[in-house]
């Protein structure tokens, strides 16, 4: 049985968690932390982390960029894996979370999705074998309320992409101002905001007289709290260092 603490435990990813958690026989959340505290959980929740003092095997974060560094303390204090499910974290913050996986497991992925772990990797093999001959575009859709464009989905996939290629890729974002063909170098990445879309992610590689088009599309918000609840289990009892969703998909 893994127990869980899920650190932003009343959020909408949190209440997510929540009802999963609850329909699983293999693991429980025995405590939440949350600066709102007026949900009512199976589970005792604490606006201050210190003051759960009880047994647990991973931390879930879903909460917020800016409790990153209360989270790390306090898993390292604690010695508890952690799950960072939440996405905008700057670079400097990306370095805390290298380091702190020196002390304790962590856990991230810029996305928690599994169908889009797979996509990444199906885009690397993809990318070796038609590199040189298609030209990579990324389009991603997501919903008229989501601030940040690209999405940090799509970077990550342009980034495993770039890491595949046999030479440096170059990001463009906008076309409409460049008035010039394209280069074989390139990758495009094109963000739609509109109404609720979850979130689509395709992949294209252009080539001569053959389109070739990978594609993930999210229908809810459970497939991200699915892949948090599997990170948890599988993330237990491992040793300190930094994981992601390869990690998961290869030992499958």
């Amino acid at each position: 049985m893994t127990k869980i603490v899920m650190n932003g435990c009343n959020g909408k990813m949190g209440q997510v968690i929540t009802r999963l958690v609850a329909e699983d026989d293999n693991c429980e959340i025995v405590a939440g932390f949350d600066v709102n505290d007026t949900i009512d959980n199976t589970y005792p929740v604490f606006t201050n982390p210190d003051e759960f003092t009880g047994e647990a095997d991973v931390v879930i974060d879903f909460s917020h960029p800016s409790a990153l560094t209360n989270v790390l303390n306090y898993c390292k204090k604690r010695k508890f894996p952690v799950i960072l499910a939440t996405t905008g974290f700057t670079n400097e913050q990306k370095q805390e979370f290298i380091d702190a996986s020196k002390e304790i497991p962590v856990f991230f992925s810029a996305n928690m999705s599994l169908g889009i772990n797979l996509l990444i990797a199906l885009a690397k093999k993809a990318t070796k074998l038609l590199e040189g001959n298609f030209d990579i575009e990324i389009v991603e859709r997501h919903h008229n309320q989501k601030l940040d464009a690209p999405s940090g989905t799509a970077l990550a996939i342009a980034d495993a992409i770039d890491e595949t290629l046999s030479f440096p890729a170059e990001y463009v974002y906008d076309r409409h101002a460049v008035r010039k063909k394209r280069k074989k170098t390139e990758i495009g990445l094109h963000a739609v905001r509109g109404g609720t879309i979850v979130g689509d992610h395709d992949i294209i590689f252009a080539g001569t007289d053959e389109v070739i088009e990978l594609k993930h599309s999210a229908h809810s918000k459970e497939v991200f709290a699915v892949g948090a609840v599997k990170a948890a289990k599988f993330i237990t009892n491992k040793p300190a260092g930094l994981y992601n969703m390869n990690d998961i998909i290869s030992n499958l």
